[in-house]
């Protein structure tokens, strides 16, 4: 009777769309990731490392979102979910409360991100895996095309409110792989904010390339890796007026923790049992990490998944710490990958994913760039379009259920986390067998055929008779 009481104040509170009646309880500020307990500063401060140089973390006051039972919150977010009442029908502002909560409705900056779908991978999982229960988070289906949305939002609203505010901040920036740029160029440019994006010279898609261009954004394109581009950033944020919005800055993943709770939400409130995730600088691990522990902490659900992390091994430094037991972590020069976005090689977020790991009992695997291209095109017969990054979670799935880590039966998701219409070069390149080194063995390039009619059933029947 109480949780049924509790879930009718929830929809009603969202109902009324005004703020909850103890919501001046809540608050959120900067502590060191890991450090002096007692360090803290506010979300309005321009500060992106702690004292000892560490890396900061976005923390909740637990205690005043306790007030209010698991069932309110449940019933709270499902009600505002998709809805067009601003800011809440976004999948971010719908757990706004649990995301920024200080902040006011109108310094929002949302496209309503967010509210993606969880595809059901049914022929997929049955067919060529054995699985009857593998699903794919497709974050790709955002604004801009990847994830990078989720997290986006959240930093430029709080940079919005910060120059309302009288903040000197010019501009924000960050370096890129090519979502990151285009994920902050269109948000900055929704809210009249300069931008500017440092990119790594012939190492991105041009579609990625395109967004920030076309949304008013100071491209640079600098002869470096990614690695090389945000050591310049850094350097740069430290002298002028301009906000970071790398995943050093932990705004980020508060937007992007909120991917992790959609999924609780959508599995009305269960977890499941894998989540693999392809990793890069490795802030995405972390913010799903946080995502499902606060659903736990709170009482939402009751038990966090078991995490992988896929890399792609031309870009696999977390893998290689991973098979050493996590006794040492070491950086690697990245070597070029078809999954650009994760060709990271001295990750910011190092600290913070193997500390999500460790937390639950994760596993990191890795992919061959024929083994990412390969499962990549192999899931996209059943109906998706991947891009290679999410070939490189789904080669990684591969391997763990060759290795039996996973059963038929476990509930898995697999992050899918850019649209594969961001990487049309190389998926061409692909079915066209021009691959350097690689069979592309589930090719499927158009066939030629002459302006007659023998010749196109000759085609077809021999086609159809397979």
């Amino acid at each position: 009777m109480r949780a049924n009481a509790d879930a009718n104040l929830g929809k009603a509170a969202a109902r009324e769309n005004k703020p909850l009646e103890k919501a001046n309880l809540f608050s959120a500020k900067f502590t060191p990731f890991a450090g002096d307990a007692s360090e803290e500063y506010s979300l309005d401060e321009v500060i992106y490392r702690s004292k000892s140089g560490g890396l900061l973390d976005v923390t909740h006051d637990m205690e005043a979102l306790a007030i209010y039972p698991p069932e309110y919150w449940k019933a709270l977010f499902d009600e505002r979910v998709g809805k067009t009442t601003w800011p809440y029908g976004s999948g971010v502002w719908s757990k706004k409360e649990w995301v920024l909560p200080g902040i006011a409705d109108e310094d929002i900056v949302s496209m309503f991100e967010g509210n993606s779908n969880l595809f059901w991978a049914e022929r997929y999982g049955r067919e060529y895996l054995g699985m009857s229960d593998l699903w794919v988070k497709q974050c790709g289906n955002s604004h801009t095309g990847s994830f990078k949305d989720l997290g986006m939002t959240a930093l430029v609203s709080q940079v919005n409110r910060m120059r309302k505010m009288g903040k000197p901040l010019s501009a924000v920036g960050c370096a890129s792989t090519g979502d990151t740029s285009a994920a902050l160029s269109a948000y900055a440019a929704a809210a009249g904010i300069p931008s500017i994006v440092f990119l790594p010279a012939d190492k991105i898609s041009v579609a990625q390339l395109v967004q920030p261009i076309a949304n008013g954004a100071l491209v640079l394109s600098i002869d470096t890796d990614f690695d090389g581009c945000m050591r310049l950033i850094r350097e740069v944020t430290a002298e002028l007026p301009i906000y970071l919005a790398n995943s050093l800055n932990s705004l980020r993943l508060e937007g992007q923790k909120t991917a992790a709770i959609e999924i609780c939400q959508q599995f009305n409130w269960e977890v499941p049992d894998y989540v693999i995730i392809p990793g890069g600088n490795l802030g995405n691990v972390y913010a799903f990490f946080k995502g499902f522990k606060m659903c736990k902490d709170l009482g939402l659900v009751d038990r966090l998944p078991r995490m992988v992390v896929a890399q792609a091994a031309n870009a696999n430094p977390l893998y290689r710490a991973y098979k050493k037991g996590w006794d040492k972590f070491e950086a690697v020069k990245a070597e070029p990958t078809f999954a650009s976005a994760i060709q990271i090689g001295d990750p910011v977020s190092i600290d913070r994913a193997i500390y999500a790991l460790t937390e639950t009992n994760g596993i990191v695997e890795e992919a061959t760039e024929e083994e990412m291209m390969d499962a990549a095109a192999e899931a996209d017969l059943t109906g998706m379009f991947n891009c290679p990054h999410t070939g490189v979670a789904l080669a990684a799935l591969k391997k763990l259920r060759e290795q039996q880590v996973i059963a038929p039966s476990d509930r898995t998701v697999v992050i899918s986390t850019a649209h594969g219409l961001k990487f049309t070069h190389s998926k061409v390149a692909y079915h066209e067998k021009r691959l350097e080194g690689l069979e592309s063995r589930y090719a499927n390039p158009p066939v030629i055929v002459k302006d007659d009619f023998s010749a196109v059933m000759d085609v077809l029947s021999t086609r159809l008779n397979k």
